[in-house]
């Protein structure tokens, strides 16, 4: 429609522009409230159709989830690598000693292999990674065992 042939251009020279008169379609009681007014009551079919989801609870929150950082025996050796380059790696019974719970790690995976002998201090760890880890001359430990070792 042209804008010229509109209503509001026709009615431009009274002063309720054909909304009759004491304040039809100004305020607020014209749309039926101000906000969120009216969503379970009048506004009811609107929820229906244009937001589903306002109401009602979604989902199921786990309050005693905790994520547990993990790491792999390929991310493990390349961290070995680059700490001997840096000149940073420590030595037990002639082992390389990588402390993962100090860096926050809570479990070794056994993505990977190892080449090398390793003690590790982790507080858990999968079959395999076990298993890769003694294969090659190396050490799992708990951080509560390591005072017994280190000594």
């Amino acid at each position: 429609m042209g804008t010229r042939h509109r209503k509001s251009r026709k009615r431009r020279g009274s002063r309720t522009c054909g909304w009759g008169q004491i304040g039809q379609h100004r305020k607020t009681g014209a749309k039926g409230g101000r906000g969120h007014a009216g969503m379970h009551k009048h506004k009811w079919t609107w929820v229906l159709k244009y937001d589903p989801d306002y109401f009602g609870k979604h989902g199921f929150y786990r309050p005693n989830k905790r994520e547990v950082r993990s790491m792999n025996l390929i991310q493990l050796s390349a961290l070995v690598e680059s700490l001997e380059r840096r000149g940073e790696l420590k030595l037990i019974e002639g082992m390389p000693v990588i402390d993962l719970s100090a860096l926050g790690i809570g479990k070794l995976i056994g993505g990977g292999n190892v080449d090398r002998r390793i003690m590790v201090i982790v507080d858990s760890w999968t079959e395999r990674a076990e298993k890769v880890i003694k294969e090659a001359g190396g050490r799992l430990v708990k951080p509560k065992e390591i005072e017994g070792v280190a000594s």
